[in-house]
C-alpha cells in the first residue's frame, strides 16, 4: 500500500516537473522583451532594441513550425515558436510607432505600393513592392512588416509542400530554423570584437539569454528533440558564454577607446 502511494508520489511530482518544464520552454523566451516592451512605451525611445532581431526570430520561428508537418516533435516547442511569433510582431508594432512619431522627414516608406491618397507616403504606383534594400525592414507602418512575413510564411509554406516527401529537405529545413535562431547573437559578438569594448551592452539581457538557452538546450536533450535543435542549442550556448567571456576580459582588460557612440542593447541585437 506504502509502495503504491510512493509510486503515486512520484508519478505526480514527475508531471508537475513536465508541466513547469514545458511551461518555461514556451513562455521563458519571450520574458526578456517584457521590460525591453515598456521601456521603449515609457521612454518613447526605440533606439536601443535592433528590429532585425525581430526579422531573425521570426525567421527562425515560421521555418521550425512548416519544419513539424515533415518531421513531428514536441508541442510545448510548437507552441513556443508561435508565442515567440506573437511577441516579435509586438515588438515591431511598438517599434514602428515610435519611430514614426519621432521621425522628422515626412517621407513614408512601404512594402507594397498603393494607391492611397495619403500624400505623406511616397510610393511609386506601377511598382508592386519596393525593393530600396537601403530600406529594407525599416518601413514606416506595422501592416508593412505584416504584409513582409506573411509573404514570406505563403512563399515557404508552398515550397515546403512542393518537397515535403524529401527527407533531404525536410532535414535541411529543420537545421535552417534552428541555425538561424542559433547565431542571433553572432553579430553581438562580432561588434563587441570590432570595437575592442561591451560598454553600452545590457549584461543582464545577456545572463537572461544564457541561462534560457542553457535550459532550452537540456530541454532538447532529455526530450530527445530533433538533433538540429540540440547541436544549434549548443552553439547558441558557445556564442552565449563567448559573449559573457568578452564582457570580463575588456572590462579587466580595457583596449582602446571606442570612437563612435554605442547604443544600449537590449538582446542581442543586430
Amino acid at each position: 500500500m506504502e509502495d503504491e502511494v510512493f509510486d503515486q508520489l512520484v508519478y505526480v511530482l514527475n508531471q508537475l516537473v513536465s508541466w513547469v518544464a514545458a511551461g518555461a520552454m514556451i513562455f521563458g523566451g519571450v520574458v526578456p522583451y517584457i521590460p525591453q516592451y515598456r521601456d521603449i512605451r515609457r521612454t518613447q525611445n526605440a533606439e536601443g532594441f535592433s528590429t532585425y532581431v525581430c526579422l531573425v526570430l521570426l525567421v527562425a520561428n515560421i521555418l521550425r513550425i512548416l519544419f513539424r508537418f515533415g518531421r513531428y516533435f514536441e508541442t510545448p516547442l510548437l507552441w513556443q515558436s508561435i508565442i515567440m511569433i506573437m511577441t516579435m510582431l509586438i515588438m515591431l508594432s511598438v517599434c514602428t510607432d515610435v519611430r514614426v512619431a519621432t521621425e522628422l522627414s515626412t517621407k513614408r516608406r512601404s512594402f507594397i505600393a498603393t494607391d492611397s491618397k495619403d500624400e505623406e507616403i511616397k510610393v511609386p504606383k506601377k511598382v508592386f513592392l519596393d525593393f530600396d534594400w537601403n530600406y529594407f525592414w525599416l518601413w514606416s507602418r506595422f501592416v508593412d512588416y505584416l504584409q513582409c512575413v506573411l509573404a514570406f510564411t505563403a512563399v515557404a509554406a508552398y515550397i515546403t509542400y512542393l518537397f515535403l516527401d524529401s527527407i533531404l529537405f525536410v532535414e535541411t529545413l529543420g537545421f535552417l530554423a534552428v541555425f538561424t535562431e542559433a547565431m542571433l547573437g553572432t553579430p553581438q559578438l562580432y561588434r563587441n570584437y570590432q570595437n575592442k569594448s561591451t560598454e553600452g551592452m545590457s549584461i543582464k539581457m545577456v545572463c537572461m539569454w544564457t541561462s534560457g538557452d542553457t535550459f532550452k538546450t537540456g530541454y532538447f536533450l532529455v526530450n530527445q528533440a530533433p538533433v538540429q535543435f540540440w547541436i544549434c542549442g549548443l552553439l547558441q550556448v558557445c556564442v552565449d558564454f563567448a559573449i559573457l567571456f568578452q564582457v570580463y576580459y575588456y572590462s579587466r582588460y580595457p583596449q582602446k577607446p571606442v570612437s563612435h557612440t554605442v547604443h544600449t542593447t537590449s538582446a542581442k541585437a543586430l
